[in-house]
């Protein structure tokens, strides 16, 4: 059975400590709600060390039992405890606990395939987005830059829809980034690079999508090219996530190997 919380436990603290970037660093874990990615994570297998949810939440997610007879620590809290540890207005119900992943660079570039870098990326959506379209066009893993996001933000989490439990995630400056890349190429994406539709893409690839107005940065100096998504209709630009999408199906589609 599932055990009763109070508002000020111990634990129920270190989960609301979650929400801040501090506290999954120091913990070394993360946080994410509802049953949707609940699901996701127990699909792909991610260890979950624990679950907060309401009485009502515990009743109508039959996968919540399967995962307590499983061996997770599943507690019970009110409404008001709930909301004090979720990031959304109006809280599911349910938050579940598990240790951050980091994957070490040379494991990120260890196997031919692409990788996405994210590079300086700091909008929350867009790397989300990023990574649900990483996965479905078969990137091997996500390099998030310095200067990035927090991958295990939960704004990030939820935009992934589940593709942050699949991908490996690494993260790491140009310089350190530059040593495991060796071997591979890093193409840039850029408004002023050349046509993507014309490149051809290797056994080892590397597509670094920067923020839309800083734009790539200091990851310019590791790419050796660039790479442009012609537009001819009206609008000036594309946002970070749609032109990286667009940029990894090339490259996933293109590849010569």
């Amino acid at each position: 059975m599932p055990t009763p919380l109070g508002a000020h436990n111990a634990r129920v603290e270190a989960a609301r400590a979650l929400l801040t970037r501090k506290g999954r660093s120091e913990q070394g874990r993360f946080s994410f709600e509802g049953p949707t990615l609940l699901a996701e994570a127990a699909h792909a297998g991610l260890a979950i060390g624990e679950i907060y949810a309401t009485a009502e939440a515990y009743e109508r997610t039959p996968l919540l039992r399967d995962l307590e007879a499983a061996g997770t620590a599943i507690y019970l809290v009110d409404a008001r405890t709930m909301a004090r540890i979720s990031d959304v207005e109006t809280p599911t119900g349910l938050v579940a606990v598990a240790a951050r992943r980091e994957a070490p660079l040379e494991a990120l570039f260890a196997a031919p395939g692409v990788v996405l870098i994210l590079a300086g990326l700091t909008d929350p959506g867009n790397a989300g987005t990023l990574l649900r379209s990483a996965q479905a066009f078969g990137a091997r893993g996500v390099l998030f830059g310095a200067g990035s996001v927090d991958p295990y933000l939960p704004k990030v989490v939820r935009s992934s829809m589940g593709a942050i439990f699949r991908l490996p995630i690494g993260a790491g400056n140009p310089s350190e980034a530059a040593v495991a890349l060796e071997g591979w190429r890093v193409t840039g994406l850029t408004s002023s690079g050349q046509a993507i539709g014309s490149l051809e893409w290797g056994e080892r690839e590397a597509l670094a999508v920067g923020a839309e107005r800083a734009g790539l940065g200091p990851w310019s100096s590791i790419c050796a090219r660039f790479a442009g998504i012609p537009m001819p209709g009206a609008a000036e630009s594309l946002n970070a996530a749609a032109a990286g999408s667009i940029a990894l199906y090339e490259a996933a589609g293109r590849r010569t190997t």
